[in-house]
């Protein structure tokens, strides 16, 4: 794999653009302060300025129905000089209307951050395809605007990973998770801290010994219906890889799931990586049935019973969580139960 461009770290006084490229509930009146929230959080914990994109704030039915007009906001988003990173507000279920719209020589030519998670993945791809390192991390509506406060857990590893340019090292679970959904359209919500519950760690279900390898990967839900995209990573951008995954908030069923992992398998991608690390699925659902899906597929129907596979990390469809930058090495270390990321994520 070529190895992948890194943008500028963050510094105070950043300005980061705002773009709704998929849902856009962030314009809608019942959700606005929460949006307004997550834009205070941004100053107020970490110094930035956010920007929104000139559609951004437009309102579901908008957004909706005008994918040129997200393309265009995350278009302008990287030409503009004075913005430093890019944040989506949420994920949603269509961002893949984008990619007509899209120019690949613009975020060529103007590296600098993205992130976001779930149908991000989308954009994830896009910025992969043009040799950027993007960031598989917290949106501003689910994660900077969190009920009460922040998860210190999720500053901790934005500080650290898009402020930092040392290694970003080894990935301590969260000690506490919480998928409770408590609705953004009733501000009364917003002074109730959501139920916490205990993790229970990194759960090693397959392989032995260390291993390494560049991360790639995403949402399954949004990888499943990228593939045939003239955005989806090519063949050769999976050898050696540590696959990443997870599923989204409709808590896919066993058999999706089933099928998902077994599509990877019959592309060739899983005989090409060197390992995989599975998000914890959302609010714990399916958490065993998917554990012997993969171990079923993987072992049983591949033969690659020395493949790594670690459960349940804190990235993707739960809070709180770490972010994975794209191209980045890692590593699996099977024997010490331990998952580093050995590079850095920003210059």
């Amino acid at each position: 794999m070529n190895s992948l461009t890194k943008p500028t770290k963050l510094q105070h006084g950043d300005k980061v653009a705002i773009v709704s490229l998929s849902s856009g509930c962030a314009g809608d009146n019942d959700i606005k302060l929460r949006y307004n929230l997550g834009i205070q959080r941004l100053l107020t914990e970490f110094g930035l300025e956010g920007i929104a994109m000139p559609n951004s704030l437009k309102g579901s039915k908008y957004i909706y129905e005008n994918p040129k007009a997200r393309a265009d906001d995350l278009m302008e988003a990287f030409h503009r000089k004075d913005i430093k990173a890019i944040i989506s507000n949420i994920g949603g279920e269509e961002s893949i209307r984008i990619l007509p719209y899209i120019d690949l020589n613009t975020i060529k030519n103007n590296p600098k951050i993205y992130m976001g998670y779930s149908d991000s993945t989308t954009t994830h791809f896009i910025c992969y395809k043009c040799g950027l390192s993007s960031f598989y991390g917290p949106a501003l509506l689910s994660d900077f605007a969190e009920n009460v406060q922040m998860f210190d857990y999720t500053k901790h590893w934005i500080f650290k990973t898009l402020f930092d340019s040392k290694e970003i090292g080894l990935i301590n679970p969260a000690l506490e998770w919480t998928c409770e959904r408590l609705e953004w359209s009733d501000s009364a919500n917003n002074s109730i801290r959501r139920k916490m519950s205990p993790n229970t760690g990194l759960e090693f279900i397959q392989g032995s010994g260390l291993v390494k390898g560049h991360l790639l990967g995403g949402c399954l839900n949004v990888i499943d219906r990228l593939r045939g995209t003239d955005i989806f990573p090519k063949s050769d951008a999976w050898e050696g890889a540590i696959l990443f995954i997870e599923t989204s908030e409709s808590k896919p069923s066993p058999m999706h799931f089933r099928y998902w992992i077994r599509s990877l398998a019959t592309i060739g991608i899983l005989q090409k990586i060197n390992g995989i690390i599975v998000g914890k699925p959302y609010d714990n659902c399916y958490y065993e049935e998917y554990k012997e899906e993969i171990i079923n597929i993987v072992k049983g129907e591949e033969g690659m019973s020395e493949l790594p596979i670690v459960f349940n990390l804190n990235f993707g469809h739960t809070s709180p969580m770490f972010i994975l930058p794209y191209g980045a090495l890692a590593e699996i270390d099977c024997d010490n139960k331990f998952f580093k990321i050995l590079e850095n994520g920003v210059l």
